[in-house]
């Protein structure tokens, strides 16, 4: 695993070093270290936003570390996302997205940069990513792949069309934040070219 140390905003830049550390450490320090101004977890999310411009999220399985939890395929990037010295988080949402929901690259497009969601110990980039499939098709296009798997890591698809479909006890605050901008005309905002 890698971990953001220092670092900051500049423009519409983001900058920081990150250190390697074992899962465990991780784990530890995100639920129990406390937060130091420098240290985040500064990992990327695969925003999928079908064409009818539902959100698209997984459920977390029973046996992973956030099961039962909902977001947006991803996680923290690994010495796998290291690409010429550098943490490629656009490289690292592609890898997740597939191993997450098994959509591959030429199925979705990609939005150039990313959305940045900031508290004491994360840093949640969120690359919009978009499915030809309305909601329903989406979802169910990922659940038959998911029944291919021995162990998937996600247990279902969960679609956001408005806020009655927020579950606020089961997606974390990085989730919500984005969602909620979503539905607060986000949407217009990211179909804006440039």
């Amino acid at each position: 695993m890698l971990l953001m140390s220092g670092g900051g905003v500049t423009g519409e830049r983001m900058t920081g070093r990150y250190r390697p550390v074992l899962y465990a450490e991780f784990l530890h320090y995100m639920r129990h270290g406390e937060a130091d101004g420098r240290t985040k977890n500064g990992f990327a999310l695969a925003g999928l936003v079908a064409s009818d411009g539902a959100l698209a999220m997984g459920v977390m399985g029973a046996h992973t570390a956030n099961a039962g939890k909902i977001y947006f395929p991803g996680g923290t990037p690994d010495l796998d996302d290291l690409v010429d010295g550098r943490v490629d988080l656009a490289g690292s949402v592609r890898r997740e997205l597939g191993e997450e929901t098994g959509l591959r690259t030429d199925e979705v497009t990609f939005d150039d940069g990313f959305w940045l969601y900031e508290d004491d110990k994360r840093l949640a980039f969120t690359k919009i990513v978009r499915s030809p499939l309305a909601g329903d098709a989406l979802r169910q296009t990922i659940l038959g792949r998911l029944a291919a798997e021995a162990q998937p890591e996600l247990a279902d698809i969960h679609l956001v069309r408005s806020a009655d479909d927020l579950i606020p006890e089961r997606m974390p605050a990085f989730q919500l934040a984005f969602c909620e901008w979503w539905l607060a005309g986000g949407a217009a905002e990211a179909a804006q070219p440039g």
